[in-house]
């Protein structure tokens, strides 16, 4: 075995993508070490980046991994940067010269930048940047100063939609491939294909549900989306209902109970799917919006649907079971609804991760942890939907 006498601590900052290939080729460390000659004590020392390999053995490693020494390894510029199109709100800092924080995605060819503040309440707190803009930005051309490896940003996976496991699912996805990472921008459904048709974001997750064939989602994507250019992958079944304080103090029962005088109700935006439900129920028994108190009360999430209802800020709200059970609200069905993914065909062959999320949806081990969170039945989780008669 040869050692990594050579190697030195690298002075210069250095991209390290050694792990990445090993993990994509399949390889553990002791793998690649008995291939390339070397010790697996010496690959792990890389791969933490204690130490930068001498030419002989880098060269060695690319022969092994079949690709060139500088997609291993490559000097990163001290301010890289990147142009590309801001989207979304544009944050009013303190300061006029505090940088936003962004994250970026490529889609397909296009560059998207969105303040990480889009994220909502907490989650900007816990989701790093991928880089900063100069605030505030004088048109939607902006520059943005990395602060991660470019290949690590292209990777990125960006849904819009309101289902907050998506997370789940990039955290799952992160333990099959490290540099792969999901970023969720929550929307209601209507919202989420105008983002995918504007190309904001690789995927869009929809909840519509049409009373009149029975099926979720189908019938809606079919008059909206033009050509068949699109898949449509099932994410997971839930439980929709009215969300209610504990014990049910309104004696809340049905939708018609929500014209009530003394029932305040927070709702959805136009365009989601738990709007979209609540005006079909409120249409069947004959209900005009203008009686419900709260109908223009809106929110972005079913979370702050029942956050506002365990504040008591509102009585009732259309959301989801999962929802209830996190903020421990009493919970009404009303229907079962399908949340699906609809992603262009393009993006599943030019991107390089999106395909390895939609496999790690499939998992066992997947589907174990969202059904556990309540709410959620995943038998046709991972399945590909007919989007068009054949």
């Amino acid at each position: 075995m040869r050692h990594i006498d050579q190697a030195t601590d690298s002075p210069l900052p250095v991209a390290n993508h050694l792990k990445s290939f090993r993990l994509r080729k399949g390889f553990s460390q002791s793998e690649l070490a008995a291939r390339a000659g070397i010790t697996r004590q010496a690959i792990s020392a890389i791969e933490s980046n204690q130490y930068l390999p001498a030419t002989g053995v880098a060269l060695q490693l690319a022969s092994v991994l079949g690709c060139r020494v500088e997609d291993l390894f490559s000097l990163v510029p001290a301010e890289e940067t990147i142009e590309g199109t801001i989207v979304g709100h544009v944050p009013v800092n303190s300061t006029s010269h505090a940088p936003i924080r962004v994250k970026v995605s490529v889609v397909g060819k296009r560059v998207v930048v969105r303040p990480v503040e889009n994220l909502g309440e907490l989650l900007p707190y816990t989701v790093s940047a991928d880089g900063y803009v100069k605030s505030p930005p004088s048109g939607t051309s902006v520059r943005v100063m990395l602060a991660r490896d470019r290949r690590a940003i292209e990777q990125e996976i960006s849904v819009a939609g309101c289902d907050p496991a998506i997370f789940l699912a990039g955290e799952y996805l992160r333990r099959q491939k490290d540099s792969a990472s999901v970023v969720g921008w929550t929307m209601g459904s209507r919202a989420a294909l105008q983002a995918l048709e504007r190309r904001e974001v690789h995927v869009a997750g929809i909840h519509l549900y049409d009373p009149a064939t029975g099926e979720s989602n189908l019938p809606f994507l079919r008059r909206w989306l033009k050509g068949s250019g699109y898949d449509v992958i099932t994410f997971a079944t839930w439980e929709e209902g009215l969300l209610v304080r504990p014990g049910n103090p309104k004696s809340i029962r049905t939708v018609a109970d929500l014209a009530e005088s003394a029932v305040t109700l927070v709702n959805r935006e136009e365009g989601s799917g738990a709007r979209l439900l609540l005006d079909q129920r409120l249409q069947a028994a004959d209900i005009e919006p203008s009686l419900v108190r709260g109908y223009d009360c809106i929110v972005r999430s079913h979370f702050e649907v029942a956050r506002a209802i365990a504040t008591h800020q509102a009585d009732v709200g259309i959301g989801i079971l999962s929802a209830a059970r996190q903020f421990g609200l009493d919970f009404i069905p009303l229907q079962t609804a399908r949340y699906d993914l609809v992603v262009p065909k393009p993006y599943l062959k030019s991107h390089p991760a999106l395909n390895h999320l939609f496999d790690t949806l499939a998992t066992k081990a997947f589907r174990n942890e969202i059904e556990a969170l309540g709410g959620y039945d995943t038998t046709d989780t991972g399945k590909l939907q007919c989007l068009r008669s054949v």
